[in-house]
């Protein structure tokens, strides 16, 4: 039997949020809110869409025709303005949620379609050939025929790379691939089930000298092991603020120029502005760079980073600037509270899943300045929490959507210490 219900919110992953009369909450993908919906018979917490009674003036028609079908996108049936605006109000919520009142978003951006420089897709062979894309929601692998999320230079790279990845030998049943798009060319990080035939190398070779891509790197499927080199055709290089740096295979960047240079701007303009050569800034979760090289222009740059190829690649790339890079697991040995606090300034960008252990050391140092950089609303709301205890003011917060259509939102929180306590004269 089917149902007519009013949609009233967007949930973090996209669906449309409805009240049953008894209060629970129902999910429904592909509604909006102000909408009011046709749906079948709810299965569990959801419910499919069957028909728009009343559409949002928000709704728009989805430019791509695999959308609903393709796992890459949520939201492709929402305008831009209104899902920058959905976006921001997640971010928002969750600072409410830390404690803080009223945040004062000051800027907002938003990357254009086609300008996606990274991805990560799965492979899977098939009877008729071989199929590279994003998973369906909770389903099989969605062959990537079009996209209008993926910059044109990445995207002409898949017709020739299932071609490829058809004729591996080490592609049993199934693989994956990270691109990067670097200044240098695409880089390619390969996975696949079976291990790599010298036959396999001469195609990946032929492979890439054809279309201009200086590496591929390669690894078993499934696993975090140390790439090895499948072919390599010329120098890997990519620029971060005017500074050449040569990044592992598989390095973090961000996934649009736009949004690495918005978050660089909002980093920036939130630094203290009288800094002195002898001052010091720390950066946590430092990479490859994306921010270091532009920090290390205003002050003396420790930069901490977990990943011994990432800070390989930074320390190279250092030498001459006032730039010190260190590798440091953060989870298991942050830094300590008493070198946080001879720092004019914490920069931070943590992982999906936040600062954990390390945000309790920054929160004890007390610096006179924070500034997060969040890819995850819910860990920002903890980590947040414990320097609204501490007495910190939220000066601002800029919200940056480099993830078209989808429901991940990043930002850049900026975080004022308290003035200290002013010490009585006897």
């Amino acid at each position: 039997m089917t149902t007519d219900i009013d949609i009233s919110a967007l949930g973090v992953d996209g669906d449309g949020l409805a009240r049953l009369p008894d209060g629970a909450l129902l999910f429904v993908p592909g509604a909006l809110p102000c909408e009011r919906v046709r749906i079948a018979p709810p299965n569990g917490h959801a419910a499919a869409l069957l028909s728009v009674l009343r559409p949002s003036p928000d709704r728009t028609q989805p430019p791509c025709p695999l959308f609903g079908e393709c796992g890459g996108c949520a939201v492709q049936h929402l305008a831009l303005p209104a899902a920058l605006d959905w976006k921001a109000g997640t971010v928002v919520h969750a600072l409410e949620r830390a404690g803080f009142v009223d945040p004062t978003v000051i800027g907002r951006v938003q990357s254009p379609p086609a300008s996606r420089r990274r991805v990560d897709l799965a492979i899977r062979r098939r009877p008729d050939g071989v199929a590279i894309g994003l998973h369906a929601r909770r389903g099989a692998v969605v062959d990537l025929t079009t996209c209008p999320v993926l910059a044109p230079a990445l995207f002409a790279l898949l017709p020739a790379l299932r071609d490829v990845a058809r004729s591996l030998g080490a592609l049993r049943q199934n693989g994956d691939v990270l691109i990067n798009l670097l200044d240098s060319g695409p880089d390619l990080l390969l996975a696949t089930d079976g291990p790599l035939e010298p036959s396999d190398r001469a195609k990946l070779a032929a492979f890439a000298r054809a279309h201009h891509i200086p590496r591929i790197a390669w690894r078993p499927v499934g696993t975090t092991d140390a790439p090895e080199t499948a072919a390599q055709t010329g120098p890997v290089h990519h620029l971060f603020s005017g500074t050449a740096v040569a990044p592992p295979p598989g390095a973090f960047l961000q996934p649009s120029r736009e949004g690495e240079a918005a978050i660089i701007a909002a980093v920036l303009a939130a630094v203290p502005r009288k800094l002195v050569r002898r001052d010091t800034i720390i950066e946590l979760y430092a990479g490859c760079g994306t921010l270091s090289f532009a920090l290390g222009e205003k002050a003396r740059l420790l930069a901490f980073e977990g990943q011994p190829d990432a800070v390989a690649a930074l320390r190279r790339a250092t030498s001459k600037t006032r730039i010190v890079a260190e590798q440091r697991d953060l989870n298991r040995q942050p830094i300590m509270a008493r070198q946080i606090a001879d720092a004019r300034a914490v920069v931070l960008d943590p992982p999906y899943m936040g600062a954990g252990a390390q945000m309790a050391q920054i929160v004890e140092g007390r610096p006179e300045r924070v500034i997060y950089v969040s890819c995850n609303p819910q860990a920002l709301t903890r980590d947040a929490a414990g320097l609204k205890t501490a007495g910190y003011q939220l000066d601002g917060v800029t919200v940056i959507d480099q993830f078209l259509w989808s429901a991940e939102v990043e930002a850049v929180c900026v975080f004022s210490a308290p003035p200290a306590p002013r010490r009585r004269i006897r």
